[in-house]
């Protein structure tokens, strides 16, 4: 295969959602936009947040389609029969790449291309964890299982793509150092997202924009105004948007901090939408991978405060001054500067031109793509 031919690229993947299948989705239309037959395989839909909008489109315009078929998400007995399946689909679309995004559809694209000989070579098989099975702890009985098959897995893996250093760290400090080839390839943007946003008239002082579950940390955002009212800020105005497991607890702790006047909640909503109704964005949480919500407020112009976890700091840079703990106290003194200083805020947030070099959707496909030539040369020569 000559190293401009274009090539049929099938991702898998188990849930339709979140940022993993926003990462999938822009990857897939990119490539198919630059001339190449991309399908998705899938779950079929079911829980609460399954993105049934992006995949209609995607069923939609992809050459290869997308194919939805049952992944459990839980290990055990049960994945002898989705693995057949998926196998079959497999065998349909004749890939050159299978791209397996986290533990399962990483599980399912490595181990089946392995046992799928495709134009008289072995596809070449990649596989981007998504967080995935680094979320359990090294200790932990499942841990150990999961990182013992992560490790046997490599011997059929061509390439690890990471989407931040801190995931690739995270999976040498779990597992080990890869014994495969690697790369990180960022989350990126659509041209249309690096338009600005303007606040709206009366918008508010701070978004939160997100899941409401603790790990989020939307309980230290109303902390944090709880103290900047106690300060003497009484005006201070924050709007949530979001729902979540935690949504309950979240609504009745403003109750109790009596920030009755003070915070607005809404129901989901685009996120440019959300972006208007103010002025900064805040991104407490206790933990992340690399938030596209923080990248898509940046990147429509808008100053955000975030805490310094996951690959945030690789966005903004570690010593950025606009990140913080996730501690309420270190928080509300960041938003006395976005309330007092606005413009020096702004000086501390990464360049439009930054943003565009590092976290656009063409830097993402690019990336991928070399990847996947790369795999394939190691193939055909290996």
């Amino acid at each position: 295969m000559a190293n401009g031919d274009p090539l049929r690229i099938v991702h898998v993947l188990r849930a339709p959602m979140g940022g993993l299948f926003r990462h999938v989705s822009d990857l897939a239309l990119a490539h198919q936009d630059r001339g190449h037959q991309v399908g998705v395989i899938c779950d079929i839909a079911g829980s609460p947040g399954y993105n049934e909008t992006m995949a209609s489109e995607l069923s939609e315009r992809l050459a290869l389609g997308l194919h939805r078929t049952h992944m459990r998400r839980s290990v055990g007995p049960g994945d002898v029969a989705d693995a057949l399946k998926v196998l079959r689909i497999i065998k349909e679309l004749q890939p050159d790449v299978l791209h397996g995004h986290g533990a399962k559809g990483g599980v399912f694209a490595r181990a089946l291309g392995s046992l799928s000989r495709v134009e008289r070579s072995r596809v070449a098989r990649l596989y981007s964890p998504h967080g995935g099975s680094l979320h359990y702890a090294p200790e932990s009985r499942s841990g150990r299982l999961y990182f013992r098959i992560e490790r046997i897995l490599e011997r059929l893996t061509d390439q690890i793509l990471f989407v931040a250093d801190y995931e690739q760290q995270t999976y040498a400090r779990k597992i080990g150092a890869p014994s495969c080839p690697w790369t990180v390839n960022y989350n990126g943007l659509r041209p249309a997202e690096f338009e600005p946003v303007k606040p709206s008239d009366g918008a508010a002082d701070f978004l939160f924009l997100g899941e409401l579950r603790l790990l989020k940390g939307p309980d230290l955002l109303l902390h944090a105004l709880a103290t900047l009212r106690a300060s003497g800020r009484s005006a201070v105005h924050a709007v949530f948007v979001g729902d979540g497991p935690d949504a309950a607890a979240i609504r009745t702790l403003a109750e109790d901090l009596e920030l009755q006047d003070n915070v607005a909640f809404h129901p989901p909503m685009p996120a440019r939408d959300a972006f208007a109704l103010a002025r900064c964005f805040v991104m407490p949480s206790r933990a992340e991978a690399l938030p596209y919500v923080v990248l898509e407020a940046l990147a429509a112009g808008m100053p955000v405060i975030a805490t310094r976890v996951g690959g945030i700091p690789e966005i903004f840079g570690k010593d950025n001054p606009s990140l913080v703990s996730p501690d309420s106290n270190e928080l509300s003194r960041q938003m006395c500067v976005a309330l007092d200083e606005p413009h020096t805020l702004k000086d501390w947030m990464p360049s439009q031109g930054d943003m565009r070099g590092r976290f656009s959707v063409d830097v993402m496909a690019a990336n991928a793509l070399h990847a996947y030539r790369e795999a394939l040369a190691s193939r055909r020569h290996g």
